[in-house]
């Protein structure tokens, strides 16, 4: 099988059998950006209508822009969980040298999203164990959170919660994990680095981090509103 040198940090990291992929970067990131902006613009959409809350309850309130774009991030979330992730946690032995469309994508996301990051592409344990629990834990919980955020359910702060504390754990367990190698598997130029690597990858520690607390927010003014004293009527 023909191997070619490999855009990955470092540099000089092995990859036996690696092929380079059939699509060009723009074609990969564009077909990603594309399905992305889909899905924020469904979540956007399906969010107009006040909506009918879980028991067949109408009348719920109108959605505010900001909660019609979190019903849009946790189906981006799904779909980036689900498909991507989950197709790397079960080909990423096989990744380095596939050349099918979903490998293109998954070939260029360490190279845009990772910033050249070789974990994604040597099948390093961490990242393997990582992926495999976003991908099949936190992607269909996402989904399950839209669709209560969406049916206004009682649990759908309680999902919230769930799946933002387990984003953020995740890509923070990135950072320090990358962070105590001495970053040597991340592209150093600025671009890569700080665009790439910590720009986008940062999306996913500040966006959980204000979920999680608003889900906190939401849950404590529940919980003070069961704890007020009720008085009894004569």
């Amino acid at each position: 099988m023909e191997t070619s040198a490999h855009p990955y940090w470092p540099r000089a990291l092995a990859l036996p059998g690696y092929v380079a992929g059939a699509r060009p970067g723009w074609q990969c990131a564009g077909a990603v950006a594309a399905a992305a902006a889909a899905l924020l613009a469904l979540g956007w959409a399906l969010g107009g209508a006040g909506g009918v809350a879980k028991g067949g309850t109408k009348g719920v309130a109108k959605r505010s822009p900001a909660q019609r774009l979190v019903l849009g991030w946790f189906l981006l979330c799904a779909g980036i969980h689900g498909v991507l992730e989950g197709y790397f946690s079960l080909r990423h032995r096989e990744l380095p040298a596939d050349t099918g469309l979903l490998a293109d994508v998954c070939e260029h996301r360490p190279r845009q999203l990772k910033g050249g990051w070789g974990r994604w592409v040597m099948s390093d344990d961490f990242t393997v164990a990582m992926e495999t629990v976003t991908a099949w834990a936190w992607g269909p919980l996402s989904f399950l959170t839209f669709l209560a955020l969406l049916r206004h359910h009682p649990a759908r702060y309680v999902l919230q919660l769930i799946v933002s504390l387990g984003q953020l754990y995740g890509d923070i367990l990135y950072f320090a994990t990358e962070a105590r190698a001495g970053w040597t598997h991340s592209d150093p130029r600025p671009l890569y680095f700080w665009g790439y690597f910590v720009g986008l990858n940062g999306l996913w520690v500040l966006v959980p981090t204000l979920l999680l607390l608003d889900a906190c927010h939401q849950l404590a003014t529940a919980q003070r509103g069961h704890d007020r004293p009720r008085h009894k009527s004569h």
